[in-house]
């Protein structure tokens, strides 16, 4: 019986256990490093094998070839390497399978791309097998992605990334051997976190060298040439180009094809492609060989791929280079990018172009012609810090046309700004492209006016960057449309919304979204994504998604990934401000990893990030989400962005009863962000500064806050600056009348002013902020009627009123008192919704001095001695946190003494180690 897959350790076993059961020869055949020798290793470590005979023989081994002897009961004879077998060998392989009998297992491995004639592992004629012999065959495969990225998460552990599994993947052809060679090679290289490169600069393995450089000198001299032609080419290549490329003759080389695939050296990959099985393999060959030979293989490599249809012009441009570069190296690196470019593989360009620009062998009309390439390739794809040393290189050569230099500038000043978020540079490129360009290129300078126009980056004020629209606008009407019209529209619509012009929308419909022009396209892609961010920090959340989805699906379709990457940091803002908090933190996370080296695109999931830290009581990551691994600091973010941070940081300095920190902290930044003058921004900071300042005995200054905010706004169409506007005056009311011995007019009034705000922001929508505010005016209210409220809190509903007490006053207590503590548990559910664990906390504990006191436990329930109370549960997630118990205290209106106790209790009961072990604690 043959057959040709099956369990070779299910078979194995079946024909030892029994001395009845048939004989089974096992046939394994593997490309060199898929595990052979490992797997009779573990053959032979069968537990059903202990009491066999078993028998390892080596082939090629003379001293370990086994005995001509009568092998009694079950026998395993592992067989390893029968492409190495001498003649004798062979024929005493050949009797032991052609008289097989029962309890014997045979297992057999080799390589088939070694074996003399193919198919046949004991050479010809076949062996005769009897009937009795179950014959198996398996092959060894090689490992696919996903094993090779399981192997490579062991080893690396998390200084890895998918990167590199699909690097290793690629050059290692998924021999595991190989994997496991380079993964060896990598693993000593320190502490790093691993990236493809580090798969490539482990090179080759020793082994896989000299596997290859060895089956390479058993061919005949005459036919190296193809296998050489092949490492040249690196990928699956046709005959004929394999021909092209060796430089041999047509006969000959056929004749050489066929002895490189006999020998194992090279593998058919397709129909008419081959190349190298190991793709690291060629890399062995291409070390090996001289430079002048290696010059020349390129050479025709490069003359024969130009044949090719498409025709892969920077696969020809690297063939180029390594023939020696030349006229024919720059033609095809610039037909190689112009083509990535038009596809939209704008870093595929970028790449090709910085190192050929880095090259010192360009000469000045090639590099004028490359270079303005590479800047517009970068501008609209991701970032590079190589293209930036690059550009800021080459604009100093005053050997190049104005024009070109001027061009080259205004593409670098806005990759400083955009993308690596260095403004002033950025700006002061920016100018200058503008001076160097308006004479003779007035459609650049009013892109580059347009750029200076935008007022989120931090410096200049908004009557500057208006009057840099002014000029861009009318550039643009001289100009006549099309492009610099779309350019400098896409910038005036982010100006208009972020200023809460009321007739901003209008203009962002004349946007080109349906213009012909992919350059036109590109720039309504921006527009549109530009609107989105300007209308998430207004509050037209509603407006702000339909921009975003039209804006994400444009960019995709004109090939604009720094645009599309933009737009999902918006989409972070908007999921925050909305109350979709659902894995927004992982989103922020992925998001930050995947735009490290972006730190401008990042920007925005930073502070989403942080913002989650402090909703969720988790203040020592709140700054650190803001600084880890940024090259810049929150106070350098564009201005909306370190304005919203500010009044988060206000917030904690108040939670943290430092008054002095806040007020300050308020008072730097009201000075930066109003000195911009984009009053729309200052919303998400004013209501905090001006509690801080309140607070801090100085409510003077917080009125004339107060009014300066509000002409700011005035008249503009902003609703969550006008909802952040009575916010800020509840805050105040509030400060005051507590710094003057709670008067329960001004907290009452002060509570309606947060119920107005609440209820404003619940228009928008955001239910955070809402959520916070209706406790904000439970606090007041409560407050308000202070010591009647708590009373009659604890006072039966049914209860005679006390003598001489008004029995009016109590129904009002009473009534105010449900009110605010209905209020109270609604906010406390908003926040345990949206995952806000530490202000559901501090509501929970508000909602404890003002609730009515239960009496006992029911009957029937169980005693909480031996689990955590709610209480101890809210106290250990604050502390898990990193909060203090002076801050738990503050937050929840207990003293430390008893936080001290609720900690102790919980760690002892969980058998917690540590605060942060009761990180796992569970509301």
């Amino acid at each position: 019986m043959i057959t040709t897959h099956g369990s070779i350790g299910h078979s194995v076993v079946r024909a030892l256990v029994s001395d009845a059961a048939r004989p089974v020869s096992v046939w394994v055949e593997g490309a060199a490093g898929t595990g052979k020798s490992r797997l009779l290793e573990e053959l032979g470590a069968l537990r059903e094998a202990v009491d066999a005979k078993r028998v390892l023989w080596p082939c090629g081994a003379a001293e370990t070839q086994p005995r001509e002897e009568r092998w009694e009961g079950p026998v395993l004879l592992l067989v390893d390497d029968v492409h190495r077998a001498t003649e004798e060998e062979r024929q005493q392989l050949r009797r032991v399978l052609e008289t097989a009998r029962p309890g014997l297992a045979v297992v057999i491995t080799y390589r088939p791309e070694e074996l003399g004639l193919p198919g046949l592992p004991l050479g010809a004629p076949a062996v005769r097998y009897p009937p009795s012999l179950t014959v198996l065959r398996h092959r060894l495969t090689f490992w696919d992605r996903e094993r090779v990225g399981r192997v490579v998460a062991e080893a690396l552990e998390d200084r890895c990334t998918a990167e590199v599994a699909d690097r290793l993947h690629e050059r290692s052809g998924g021999v595991p051997q190989v994997v496991l060679d380079v993964l060896s090679s990598m693993s000593r290289e320190g502490e790093h976190a691993y990236a493809a490169e580090d798969v490539d600069a482990a090179g080759v393995p020793v082994r896989l060298t000299e596997l290859i450089l060895d089956r390479l000198s058993v061919m005949p001299p005459a036919h190296r040439p193809v296998a050489w032609a092949a490492a040249v080419l690196d990928g699956p290549a046709g005959e004929s180009e394999l021909i092209t490329t060796s430089g041999v003759e047509a006969d000959r080389g056929s004749d050489a094809l066929l002895a490189a695939l006999g020998s194992g050296v090279l593998v058919e990959l397709g129909s008419d492609r081959y190349g190298f099985a190991v793709p690291l393999a060629a890399l062995a060959v291409r070390q090996s060989l001289a430079g002048p030979v290696r010059r020349r293989l390129h050479e025709r490599a490069a003359d024969a791929l130009a044949r090719r249809q498409p025709v892969p012009w920077a696969v020809v441009a690297g063939h180029r280079r390594a023939a020696g570069g030349g006229r024919g190296w720059l033609r095809s690196v610039e037909k190689a990018a112009r083509a990535a470019v038009e596809s939209g593989r704008h870093q595929q360009a970028i790449t090709l172009l910085e190192g050929t620009l880095a090259s010192p062998l360009v000469p000045p009309p090639a590099r004028a012609r490359l270079a303005p390439l590479l800047a517009r390739s970068a501008v609209t794809g991701l970032r590079s810090d190589q293209t930036v040393a690059v550009l800021s290189q080459i604009v100093q050569d005053t050997t190049l046309p104005v024009d070109v230099r001027g061009e080259l500038r205004l593409d670098l000043g806005l990759m400083l700004c955009n993308q690596l978020g260095r403004f002033a540079t950025g700006l002061r490129e920016l100018e200058i492209a503008v001076d160097e360009l308006e004479e003779i290129r007035p459609d650049l300078a009013g892109r580059a006016m347009s750029a200076l126009a935008m007022p989120y980056w931090p410096g200049p004020s908004l009557g500057a960057h208006r009057q840099w629209l002014q000029k861009a606008v009318a550039a643009a009407k001289a100009d006549g449309g099309g492009i610099l019209h779309a350019a400098v529209l896409a910038n005036h619509v982010w100006f208009a919304i972020s200023c809460g012009d009321p007739e901003a929308w209008e203009l962002a419909e004349e946007l080109p979204t349906d213009s012909t022009d992919p350059a036109c396209v590109q720039h309504a892609a921006r527009g549109l994504c530009n609107a989105a961010d300007a209308a998430v920090w207004l509050g037209a959340y509603e407006r702000a998604e339909g921009f975003l989805d039209r804006g994400i699906e444009l960019s995709s379709q004109s090939g604009a990934p720094y645009t599309e990457h933009t737009a999902l940091g918006t989409q972070l803002l908007l999921r925050w401000w909305t109350g979709q908090w659902t894995d927004l933190a992982e989103r922020c996370e992925r998001f930050i990893a995947a735009t490290a080296d972006m730190p401008v695109i990042a920007f925005d999931a930073r502070v989403v990030r942080s913002l989650l830290a402090l909703a969720q009581g988790d203040w020592g990551a709140t700054l650190s989400w803001l600084s880890e691994n940024s090259r810049i600091s929150w106070q350098d973010m564009p201005t909306p962005l370190s304005a919203t941070v500010a009044g988060a940081l206000i917030r904690l300095a108040l939670a943290r009863q430092d008054l002095p920190a806040a007020a300050e902290q308020a008072r730097t930044a009201w000075t930066n962000a109003t000195a911009k003058g984009v009053w729309t921004w200052v919303a998400e900071l004013a209501p905090w500064a001006v509690e801080a300042i309140a607070r801090a005995g100085d409510p003077a200054t917080a009125q004339a806050m107060i009014d300066d905010f509000a002409r700011g706004i005035s008249e503009k169409d902003a609703p969550a600056a006008k909802a952040a506007l009575i916010w800020s005056r509840a805050a105040l009311t509030e400060a005051e009348a507590l710094g003057e011995g709670e008067r329960s007019d001004d907290l009452l009034h002060a509570a309606r002013l947060y119920r107005e705000a609440s209820a404003a922001y619940g228009t928008l929508p955001r239910p955070y902020t809402q959520a916070l505010l209706a406790e904000g005016a439970a606090r007041c209210l409560l407050e308000a009627h202070g010591p009647h409220a708590l009373e009659a809190a604890r006072t039966p509903a049914d209860a005679a009123p006390a003598p001489g007490e008004e029995t009016v006053n109590t129904r009002v207590d009473r009534t105010a008192m449900a009110r605010a503590v209905n209020e109270l548990e609604a906010c406390t559910d908003q926040f345990s919704d949206l995952g806000a664990t530490w202000d559901a906390a501090r509501a929970r504990a508000l909602l404890r001095v003002w609730q009515p006191a239960r009496k006992g436990r029911p009957p029937g329930r169980a005693s909480q001695a031996a689990r955590l109370t709610s209480r101890e549960t809210e106290v250990g997630q604050l502390a898990a946190n990193g909060l203090t118990n002076r801050e738990i205290a503050a937050t929840l209106h207990i003293s430390p003494r008893t936080v001290e106790q609720h900690i102790a209790r919980a760690m002892r009961k969980t058998g917690a180690l540590s605060r942060q072990d009761l990180q796992r604690l569970q509301p």
